[in-house]
This record gives structure tokens, sequence and C-alpha cells, in this order.
């Protein structure tokens, strides 16, 4: 399974769309932790890849995220992460 920001330039099929969104809660004490949007790219990603290899794709391509920091007036913000991309199955010439 391979995952491209990028078209692919052999071949393919296009088998649909894939997403997954992830997300994380910042307590009060690490409300500025804005790095921890590390962790859910990898999360989002292994989600995106399960979802594709269910399907029968060999890869998704033209990847996109969305970030958004959800602030809840009685709870402390979210971090969440979307992702979506084209799946794509390979096709043998």
């Amino acid at each position: 399974m391979f995952l491209s920001t990028e078209n692919y330039p052999q071949a393919h099929r296009i088998l649909g769309i894939v997403n997954a969104t992830g997300h994380l809660m910042l307590t009060s004490d690490a409300i500025d932790a804005f790095e921890s949007m590390d962790q859910l790219f990898d999360e989002v990603k292994e989600k995106m890849k399960e979802r594709a290899e269910a399907k029968g794709a060999d890869g998704i391509v033209n990847i996109r995220f969305n970030t958004n920091v959800a602030n809840v007036q009685v709870a402390p913000r979210f971090l969440v992460l979307t992702g979506y991309g084209t799946m794509i199955q390979r096709v043998k010439a």
C-alpha cells in the first residue's frame, strides 16, 4: 500500500474516495501542545490504509489533509485531522 499527494503516472483504475478522521483532546495543562498533531497524521494515514486495503486498493493518491482546532466552551480544545484521497488499483498492461 502506497500513499501519495500526487497522481499515479501509470495505468490504474479508480476505486473511489477514502477518508479518515482522528482527534486529540488537549487538557488545560497542555493547551498549546500543537506538536501533538504529528501523531494524528500517523493515526489518520493508518486508518486510510486499512480502509483502502479492505476495498482492494494498491494505493491512495492525491491525498489531502485538513486540520482544525475545535474549541468547546466547557471542555478543552480538540485537535482534529481529516485526511482524504483517491483509492487506486494498478492495471497490469
